[in-house]
């Protein structure tokens, strides 16, 4: 007797009939006839999360996206039935859950939809590896935008697009090669003025298709896991985003330093050579933070040592670096040297700390050192290991930050450039592949690291670095776009990519200015500095296969621009900071797509080039060689000109002068822009006075510079200052309200406040409801006075 033994192909499953249902508390259970279940939590007024189960069996409901900190909290839930769907209702939206067939419709309170399946959730058995590949279709509603999705490098608007998430180590990646280092499956949708957001939180290769394959459906999916998302109703863009950022959680403070200029080079080796880039930079008076040393500072590249023929006394070069004004970072990868005299690989081989292949044998690839081994960072007590490796480098050695790079992890001359599949992960007690666990591995590594470098800088803040990143990895780290080239395209590329990573909750980010692979012209790199000074992570990092890559290596007249814009970085820390500030206590992004900015001028949906940086300056890079300027959009509303002072009405596309020593800035009309004295790095200064410019607008605008101790915990105990100003501008008159908090006392006493603007002559002045003379506040023929900080009221006629 013959017997067919071969597996059944079943293709795609979709759930049936609901035949049970039930609620507990502000949880709601469907179950199908065939055993789907679906799992519907209300976490706010408009955000939900929607899970499903295929076999009446959830998996264990872990995530490490989710901040454990993150806001939950609605009015009141109502649900109802029809006799076609059931239906929940909050003070936000109205979901309808179909009863034939589990698909959801979600719809405001006026009935208009905002998102519905379309074939809704479905899977397909995967023999090859078990479990299942789970599936959602939805309806792309007409004329619909999406945007997010990490560090893409792709228009703006990903409509017509799709992109996978797998973190790659991509040297030299190109326009729209995808994927690259980072995996952020969240997206904004927008259509009729409605914005909403879905989070896909599934750690395995997942892949999204926005209208690509089917012009009127979009759909995501995953390779392995449950199919488990999150809703973010708006309508506004920025309340999506920030429901999402306070979902995934935003990092600590950094120490101010953190927003300075920094320079790196595969690789500034040996000791002289540090030393000789650090002479230049305060010889050309070139302000700059931080110095960085790539892998070439280890021995033989194993993590945690020092070449001490390159850098033979490190403590001793690191103190003298900072006595200059710089702070150290310092690179260390994953790949551990497979060699038993080397202290760190036997104590994670003693302790069986590194990843395994599904037979047993120790994961092994070829990175820098040559055989490696990689330390299972998904096993905590394996980041408790790897956080103590950090002291003999900050404690004993002085370094300041550290730099996670080839984190995906990287591995060499094998396909998929990544560990085999098979590799086994203790997922914090959820032992799986790598298939699940590959796009949180460098996650997890800079988690590990973060804790280690807070731990040993303490008291002061830490600051850390990692190129590969899963949603929520802002909580740990900053981050930047990975192995980029010196070209025209990818200054574009780098422009979409930061807008994009900020408008993905991972704010904190920047691009390798000038590019790594390749060289720049100083044309080029003059114009990327441009760009570069306003991303909140700021460094200059290229390849030693490349030529030099310093602010001086180009001409005197590169060398020119590149300072006086590294002197406006410094001018606008006071600004940057605030903006961090407003990234971390409310998921605000530092840097605003026009289309964030203002999502009901339908003129903006598709712009890439300019963006807000922080709240009230618009910034649009020079993108091609040879420009004397470039047609720009400008936003609705009123806007002045940096560098003209011209004043121009938004809303219109706009032909801007720029040659090579300028790009298009406009200050919004009404703010209140706070400037530092320029410096050669933070805290070379005692900061004597605060400049605030403020920019006249006939009508009300609020502005808010916040301050603290620049490094630190006691911002955290009200040791803090903020200060709310709320300006009021008539035809005649200017009023300025300051509404002060917190106990931190700055180390100036005085405001200069420069009027920008002004359609009338000054001749009448009150501070606190008194009459004051031109000569009590120091006023001069540019409209500029000195007052007390601490006034209330100040009004100008």
């Amino acid at each position: 007797m013959i017997t067919n033994t071969e597996l059944e192909f079943k293709g795609n499953l979709y759930p049936t009939q609901v035949v049970e249902y039930r609620k507990d508390s502000d949880k709601y259970y469907f179950t199908s006839q065939n055993g789907v279940i679906l799992e519907i939590t209300i976490l706010r007024n408009s955000a939900l999360r929607v899970r499903y189960a295929t076999d009446r069996v959830f998996e264990p409901d872990f995530s490490y996206a989710i901040s454990p900190n993150h806001s939950r909290g609605f009015d009141e839930i109502q649900d109802d039935e029809t006799d076609a769907a059931y239906v929940i209702r909050t003070s936000k939206i109205s979901v309808f859950i179909d009863k034939a067939s589990l698909r959801i419709r979600i719809e405001d309170l006026q009935g208009n939809v905002i998102n519905e399946d379309e074939l809704g959730f479905h899977w397909e058995e995967n023999y090859e590896f078990g479990g299942n590949t789970v599936k959602m279709s939805k309806v792309a509603q007409a004329g619909e935008s999406f945007y997010g999705m990490g560090d893409k490098a792709t228009h703006s608007n990903l409509k017509g697009k799709r992109t996978h998430n797998w973190v790659t180590d991509q040297y030299a990646y190109a326009k729209d090669q995808d994927p690259l280092y980072k995996a952020v499956p969240f997206y904004v949708g927008l259509h009729n003025d409605i914005a909403y957001g879905v989070f896909f939180d599934n750690s395995f290769h997942t892949h999204f298709d926005f209208s690509h394959e089917r012009r009127n459906i979009t759909s995501f999916w995953a390779d392995g896991g449950e199919m488990n998302y999150y809703f973010f109703y708006g309508p506004e863009m920025r309340r999506v985003v920030r429901a999402y950022t306070d979902l995934t959680g935003t990092p600590e403070l950094p120490p101010l330093w953190a927003l300075g200029f920094h320079q790196s080079k595969w690789s500034y080796y040996p000791e002289s050579r540090v030393k000789e880039i650090a002479s230049k930079f305060r010889e050309l008076q070139i302000p700059c933070d931080a110095i960085y040393l790539d892998i070439d500072y280890m021995d033989g590249f194993r993590c945690f040592t020092w070449d001490k023929n390159h850098f033979p006394d490190p403590k001793r070069m690191i103190s003298e670096l900072e006595e200059e004004g710089f702070k150290t970072v310092v690179m260390i990868d994953p790949g551990i040297k497979v060699d038993r005299d080397y202290w760190v690989y036997k104590e994670a081989l003693e302790n069986d700390y590194f990843c395994k292949r599904a037979d047993g044998p120790i994961m092994q690839g070829k990175v820098w050192p040559g055989p490696c081994s990689f330390p299972d960072f998904t096993n905590p007590e394996v980041r408790e290991w790897w956080a103590e490796l950090y002291k003999d480098l900050i404690k004993d050695s002085g370094v300041h930050a550290v730099w996670n790079d080839m984190n995906e992890p990287a591995v060499m001359e094998v396909p998929g450039k990544t560990a085999p599949l098979d590799t086994r992960h203790d997922y914090d007690g959820h032992p799986c592949s790598h298939r699940k666990a590959h796009n949180v591995y460098g996650m997890q590594m800079v988690r590990a690291t973060y804790e280690g470098v807070k731990k040993y800088v303490f008291p002061k803040r830490p600051f850390v670095i990692t190129r590969a990143a899963y949603s929520g990895t802002q909580r740990f780290s900053s981050t930047w776009t990975g192995d980029n080239v010196a070209t025209w395209e990818h200054l574009w590329i780098a422009n979409v990519q930061v807008q994009r990573l900020c408008m993905s909750g991972m704010s904190f980010s920047g691009s390798d200015i000038g590019g790594f692979a390749e060289q720049p012209n100083g044309e080029l790199f003059a114009r990327w500095v441009q760009l570069g000074i306003f991303h909140p992570f700021c460094r200059v990092h290229s390849s030693g296969d490349h030529g030099d890559q310093e602010p001086w290596s180009f001409d005197e007249e590169v060398t020119g621009i590149v300072r006086k814009f590294i002197e406006l970085r410094y001018q606008l820390l006071p600004y940057l900071y605030t903006m961090f500030w407003k990234y971390v206590k409310e998921g605000v992004p530092m840097l605003k797509s026009l289309v964030y900015y203002d999502q009901m001028d339908h003129q903006t949906h598709f712009r890439t080039d300019e963006f807000i940086f922080g709240e009230q300056i618009l910034v649009c890079p020079i993108q091609e060689p040879n420009a004397k300027g470039r047609r720009m959009y400008v936003p609705r509303g009123k806007w002045h000109n940096y560098w003209t002072g011209e004043v121009v009405d938004g809303g219109m596309e706009k032909w801007v002068a720029a040659d090579i020593d300028k790009i298009p800035i406009f200050i919004k009309a009404g703010a209140i822009i706070p400037k530092y004295p320029v410096q050669q790095y933070v805290g070379e200064k005692d900061i004597e006075e605060l400049t605030l410019n403020v920019y006249y607008l006939e009508g009300i605008e609020q502005s808010t510079v916040y301050e603290d101790g620049q490094d630190g915990y006691d911002y955290k105990k009200g040791e803090y200052s903020l200060r709310n100003f709320k300006l009021t501008g008539k035809s005649k008159e200017l009023i300025i309200q300051q509404f002060k908090d917190g106990t931190y006392i700055t180390p100036y006493s005085t405001l200069r406040i420069n009027f920008i603007g002004l359609p009338f002559r000054i001749r009448k002045i009150q501070v606190d409801n008194e009459a004051v003379t031109q000569k009590d506040v120091q006023l001069n023929g540019n409209n500029t006075i000195v007052v007390d900080k601490n006034f209330s009221s100040l009004v100008i006629k």
